[in-house]
């Protein structure tokens, strides 16, 4: 079993200074690099507290000076708002600055904000994201481009740098719905899956992409499908309960807030949402099927538990306190590599 960590840059209630958060943050990865982890994958997001990482990029080439083992994953560059040439040569130039330790992962994004702020129509979005992947993949597999799409159009451009990785690095699609995982399996590509969907909703969309895979003349054998679970860890169940309430909260006030309410309630509820009976409670969404805690033992059988349920083989966990962060490290996570 592989082990990532999905790496945001919370910044709650600004109680301490923004280089204290990335300090922490940097010291946290340096760990990671000594002790088993697969990579670290770094979360864009723009205009929000919830994560100040405006350029994963930018943050990956720090990271690779503090380490040496630790593959470096975009979790995720945001494609739909990039000029894809510009991503292209981004994410290849980290690449070989790295040694070759990029992990590309690549995603629509959701957020209004970020949409209105860089002036692209939410409604555009997919087309956008699709169409900027493929040209980032045709840059790195052509040794000049010449592209007429729907949103971008050139002619005879030579992309440099190509990345270190031969054909390139590889590549995950962050697919938080269906038609984002059938468009990813008619691909070829890999998915990975976010940290706020239910595990029983994740369980029905790994099926649904294995399919849509087997549909296309693609395998999903010997993939790896990192699937982020937000993790509290403490001595006693009752305290890491409320280690990830406190945390639920924290998400449902900067993650699902008024002005992206809507879409982010569909991503959170995903298959689980309806009409008729109780209101969907975001907290008790994360709380019920979101959120792995526990004691570290309680965690080793709750994650063994979606081995065998989600075939779960690469756990991307976002630890919701430095204290998890160091428990899972030192007791839970020598027992999964094991």
């Amino acid at each position: 079993m592989k082990c990532g960590v999905l790496q945001f840059f919370s910044w709650p209630e600004r109680r301490v200074s923004l280089p204290t958060v990335y300090e922490r943050a940097l010291q946290r990865i340096a760990i990671m690099d000594q002790t088993g982890y697969d990579a670290v994958w770094l979360a864009e997001h723009h205009f929000t507290t919830y994560s100040v990482c405006p350029s994963v990029h930018l943050m990956g080439m720090h990271v690779a000076s503090r380490t040496q083992h630790l593959r470096i994953g975009t979790g995720i560059s945001l494609a739909a708002l990039y000029h894809p040439l510009r991503l292209a040569e981004e994410v290849a130039l980290l690449d070989v600055l790295t040694g070759g330790r990029v992990n590309w992962g690549a995603g629509r994004g959701f957020d209004p904000t970020e949409f209105t702020a860089f002036g692209v129509p939410q409604e555009e979005s997919a087309a956008r994201f699709r169409e900027a992947v493929d040209i980032v993949l045709a840059a790195w597999n052509n040794e000049r481009l010449t592209w007429q799409g729907d949103y971008w159009q050139f002619a005879d451009i030579e992309v440099l740098p190509k990345p270190l990785q031969q054909p390139h690095p590889p590549i995950w699609i962050a697919a938080g719905s269906l038609d984002a995982m059938r468009w990813a399996a008619s691909r070829g590509h890999a998915i990975m899956m976010g940290p706020h969907t239910h595990a029983q909703d994740i369980a029905q969309q790994r099926e649904a992409y294995r399919q849509a895979l087997e549909a296309h003349g693609y395998s999903i054998v010997g993939r790896d499908i990192p699937m982020a679970r937000l993790i509290a860890v403490a001595e006693t169940d009752a305290a890491a309960k409320a280690i990830a309430r406190q945390g639920a909260q924290w998400l449902v006030n900067s993650y699902v807030n008024p002005s992206k309410a809507a879409n982010a309630a569909t991503a959170l509820a995903g298959t689980r949402l309806h009409t008729g009976g109780p209101p969907f409670d975001p907290v008790e969404h994360y709380m019920d099927g979101v959120i792995l805690h526990g004691s570290p033992a309680r965690l080793v059988d709750q994650i063994q538990q979606l081995q065998e349920e989600m075939f779960l083989d690469y756990l991307l966990c976002a630890p919701l306190s430095h204290t998890s962060f160091m428990m899972f490290t030192e007791q839970v996570l020598p027992r999964l590599l094991s």
